[in-house]
């Protein structure tokens, strides 16, 4: 596992918890990339690393099936509960 080399940014509220529920259920970043490419979410690796190090913004669509991917509600990914 690589550790994060740049500091979290401030683009997006969710990337933290996405990666955090990645990691509790032994996910890998290529695993998850794959199951959005079935919901229709095209995103690369390294947008997945933006998304996750909070350097790029997300949006509505990728947030859901995100949510649907990792098991856990979009309040969830948005630190509301």
């Amino acid at each position: 596992m690589r550790i994060r080399k740049q500091p979290m940014g401030d683009r997006n509220i969710c990337g933290a918890r996405v990666e955090e529920r990645r990691k509790e259920i032994g996910m890998k970043q290529k695993d998850l990339l794959t199951q959005l490419q079935i919901r229709g979410i095209d995103l690369n690796s390294s947008g997945l690393s933006k998304l996750e190090g909070q350097i790029r913004s997300v949006c509505d669509t990728e947030l859901v099936a995100l949510s649907e991917v990792l098991g856990v509600s979009v309040n969830w990914l948005l630190g509301l509960e």
